[in-house]
């Protein structure tokens, strides 16, 4: 069974001219600045079930690092 086809009521305002706004879009413009401003891990599942959030991800890591600094 096909569905039917609705007609939707452009309710964009005429001033807005889609077909020259989005040519002028630059794919990945901001790409290399995010890539810069972030350092992104995947947890395994396990791993992420025992975080609650990136600060507690982060208190344990430093944890780990101050005792593998004592320990030297």
């Amino acid at each position: 069974m096909k569905k039917k086809r609705t007609s939707k009521k452009d309710e964009l305002r005429p001033e807005y001219d889609l077909k020259k706004l989005l040519k002028t879009g630059v794919r990945g413009k901001y790409v290399e600045r995010f890539r810069k401003g972030t350092n992104s891990v995947l947890l395994e599942p396990d791993v992420a079930k025992v975080f609650s959030d990136a600060r507690a991800v982060n208190e344990a890591l430093r944890l780990v690092i101050q005792l593998t600094e004592i320990r030297k």
